[in-house]
């Protein structure tokens, strides 16, 4: 007994993480992040608030005196919504929003769609310069959006012509919404489907030969195996994309050609200020109702999006 107590005397100590746990627990950590919070909500309350002030009130004082006056309306959501006047459009906002949900939703399911496939061919398939295709895909996600937006419109336009002779015939979809999603498509491809190889490189490679054992073709595998075991992933991202589709302006401004017809809402808000800044009043609460169904997306799929956070660590 005196040995056995002797030995577990001497028997080393497991080594843990809890110094870095007490570090992040402690109180000035969360001192810290309630801070960073705050000073990350308040612009957005901010922005509540003023959505409901008074044209008057707006141009005359900050949004943190209306609580001292308090003279709140719905008047401005009114405006921006149902309006027909010439700084909102005939319809209000309706028809923008609807305009974006027509690009964004194409535009997310086909880059993650095509982005998953392309994972799944580059991480289980075996064929020649896999590797070499994968960095290139790497390699794509820095060409700036910027430099190759002129490019791209040309394409759009005119098409490929290469010594007078025409390579690829021009599309003709200048000014639609398919010529403001395709290059979304485009440029948010190499991210996706690299962070797509990621997840699915790590799925167990006993699933995969099981199915190849019981005849499974690559499209059943994919379809019955990678596809299901791929939805924290696969909602991770697409919020990701929504968010970044939904909020760009600049693929629209330079592809949607200037028309109310396939404006985004981005491209409306940015002019709905008016000349001078004489409609000021109707930007707040149109920028409110821009993030409702951000955040809604969000929330629907933040169990999933929670899922593909800890996927690679409970895998």
């Amino acid at each position: 007994m005196s040995l056995l107590s002797a030995s577990r005397k001497k028997s080393p100590k497991p080594v843990t993480s809890h110094g870095a746990e007490r570090a992040f627990t402690s109180p000035i950590s969360s001192i810290v992040v309630t801070v960073i919070a705050l000073l990350w909500t308040i612009p957005t309350f901010g922005l509540v608030v003023t959505s409901f002030r008074k044209k008057e009130d707006i141009l005359s004082d900050g949004w943190w005196n209306a609580f001292l006056h308090p003279h709140f309306t719905f008047d401005n959501f009114h405006a921006v919504l149902f309006s027909a006047s010439g700084s909102i459009g005939a319809q209000g906002l309706i028809p923008f929003a609807m305009n974006s949900l027509a690009i964004t939703i194409p535009a997310v399911v086909l880059s993650v769609g095509i982005g998953l496939m392309a994972a799944y061919a580059l991480s289980w398939i075996p064929f020649r310069y896999s590797d070499h295709i994968f960095y290139g895909l790497f390699a794509l996600q820095g060409v700036p959006l910027q430099l190759s937006l002129l490019p791209l419109l040309t394409f759009f336009a005119t098409g490929v012509k290469l010594f007078g002779h025409t390579i690829f015939p021009q599309l003709h979809i200048v000014g639609t919404l398919a010529s403001v999603w395709l290059p979304h498509v485009m440029f948010g491809l190499p991210l996706v489907t690299y962070l797509l190889h990621n997840f699915v490189s790590t799925l167990p490679r006993e699933i995969m030969e099981a199915a190849r054992v019981d005849g499974a073709n690559h499209f059943e595998t994919f379809r019955r195996i990678v596809l299901p075991l791929s939805t924290p992933a696969i909602a991770s991202i697409a919020i990701f994309q929504f968010l970044w589709i939904w909020n760009d302006l600049l693929v629209a401004l330079v592809f949607a050609g200037g028309t109310d017809k396939v404006a985004p809402l981005t491209l409306h808000l940015s002019n709905l200020g008016g000349n001078l800044g004489s409609h000021w009043e109707n930007v707040a609460p149109a920028a409110l109702f821009s993030i409702i169904i951000p955040l809604i997306v969000f929330f629907s799929l933040q169990r999933y999006f929670v899922r593909g956070l800890l996927a690679g660590s409970v895998k």
